[in-house]
């Protein structure tokens, strides 16, 4: 769980896609799920998304767009909003980490930070 410097919380839950994935191939599929809170008194809407994501083997992308699964929401004061997406890495384990891009009902630009979280098959977490 990660929290910005302003009132957006955002919770992640990672899933390892088995039947997507195809190890033998280097083809490791992950699922992402997102709760992203509004714990200010003012609504915001998300405008984009900028992640990270690196594997094992330090081969690092950068992923930037509009929204998320084409969608800007507007998260009103005390609302969530949730959503899920999927990344695909060449190795076993990887992370990601990034930051989405809102602007309150005042037309304040923020954004909120999302730390680093990792992506594991499960064979591999103790």
């Amino acid at each position: 769980m990660t929290i910005s410097k302003h009132p957006i919380m955002v919770t992640v839950i990672t899933e390892y896609l088995d039947e997507e994935s195809r190890p033998e191939e280097g083809r490791y599929v992950f699922a992402y799920h997102i709760t992203i809170k509004n714990q200010s008194v003012r609504s915001a809407k998300l405008l984009t998304r900028h992640w990270i994501i690196i594997d094992s083997n330090q081969e690092r992308r950068e992923v930037h767009g509009e929204g998320v699964v084409g969608k800007q929401p507007i998260i009103l004061s005390g609302d969530h909003y949730e959503y899920t997406s999927a990344v695909v890495l060449d190795t076993p384990v990887g992370t990601m980490e990034g930051s989405y891009q809102f602007v309150d009902d005042c037309g304040v630009a923020f954004n909120a930070l999302v730390k680093p979280f990792l992506l594991s098959t499960p064979n591999l977490v103790h």
